[in-house]
């Protein structure tokens, strides 16, 4: 990528700026988070989405909270600063790097309870950079790991987008393709536009044309028929929460695209880092399902495309059961046939 899509800019007294990415591709804009409730609305309406992204700037905006924090008693501090860590993840309910990222940033703020308020918002602020720095290198180790499995002239589908836009830099799934791209392997990518908002359509296939990776746009209904016409030979897509025994969550209609991959014997493969994997669960059917407002399926965009007072069920995520998942890439290595003992065998220290 030759933007980035999030960083701290500035010292402590700085803020977040970002990629607003519900106006891409027809617009690339940076907005600038200084608060709490800018961040958290970023969150929320998408600004800024995908797993490790909404990790980072749920790092981010704990810090912000902290700042906002006007005591010199590290116990106050450190009562209000639950509250702000509440707050922050009442955006989005699914994506458990967000929930990752502010676990650590209140076990760095527990940790330092015998320091002064001043000393506890530096050890915060260096946190939040730090859980940048680390996805940045994730994403680079994760894209290394799986251009093992892509072969040159392979045809590759995708769902949703899980590049450099719902990272700090490098994608989980689009990061295979990046990689396999940059060691000269000639792939095609085929894209599902992701409805109801679109994200393959213009988010990755935006990245990827970026890129200069061969990507074709298809409808979500046409996944079945592409991977029938011999054109797909693998699956490649990110992930929001994994549970201890491999179900993932993502997208909506990733289940989907595990059916039709699973049916043609075609490898259905999910790219994510360690900390999108939620080790308290046991199974996908604990992980919660966002819904959102009907309007992004009535009035995508803002053009009403169905009968007003229609009722609607608009879930942003499926779980795709762990047997229908050939491997899970991640920063550590591929996990081949995952299940909960595979997967803490290569996870777990």
């Amino acid at each position: 990528m030759t933007i980035s899509t999030i960083e701290w800019e500035g010292d402590e007294n700085g803020s977040i700026k970002l990629v607003e990415q519900t106006i891409l591709p027809g617009e690339l804009k940076y907005i600038n988070c200084g608060d709490t409730k800018s961040i958290w609305d970023a969150i929320k309406r998408l600004g800024v989405r995908g797993a490790p992204a909404i990790g980072i700037a749920a790092g981010m905006g704990a810090y912000l909270g902290a700042r906002e924090i006007k005591t010199d008693s590290s116990a106050e501090f450190l009562d209000k600063f639950d509250e702000a860590l509440k707050y922050i993840g009442s955006s989005r309910p699914t994506a458990v790097n967000l929930f990752n990222s502010l676990d650590r940033m209140k076990k760095v703020a527990d940790q330092s309870k015998d320091k002064s308020v001043s000393e506890i918002k530096t050890s915060l602020f260096n946190e939040a950079l730090k859980i940048h720095t680390e996805d940045k290198e994730c994403c680079r180790n994760i894209g290394k790991h799986g251009a093992t499995l892509i072969k040159d002239g392979m045809g590759v589908l995708t769902h949703c987008n899980a590049g450099g836009l719902a990272t700090a830099d490098y994608g989980t799934a689009l990061a295979v393709m990046f990689s396999a791209n940059e060691q000269g392997k000639n792939i095609k990518v085929f894209a599902d536009e992701t409805r109801p908002l679109l994200q393959g359509a213009r988010l990755t296939t935006w990245e990827l044309m970026q890129a200069g990776i061969d990507v074709t746009l298809i409808c979500d209904n046409m996944a079945g028929h592409v991977m029938k016409l011999g054109k797909i030979d693998c699956v490649v897509v990110g992930a929001d929460r994994i549970a201890s025994n491999g179900d993932a969550a993502n997208k909506i209609g990733t289940y989907s695209v595990s059916i039709l991959a699973k049916e043609h014997n075609i490898p259905f493969y999910i790219a994510a880092p360690k900390s999108t994997f939620d080790f308290e669960i046991q199974t996908g059917e604990q992980i919660p399902i966002e819904e959102r407002g009907s309007e992004e399926v009535t009035e995508g965009f803002g053009k009403r495309t169905a009968p007003n007072d229609v009722k609607v069920f608009n879930p942003a995520f499926d779980v795709t059961p762990a047997a229908n998942i050939a491997a899970i890439i991640t920063e550590r290595g591929v996990i081949h046939n995952p299940n909960t003992e595979n997967i803490k065998a290569m996870l777990i220290d």
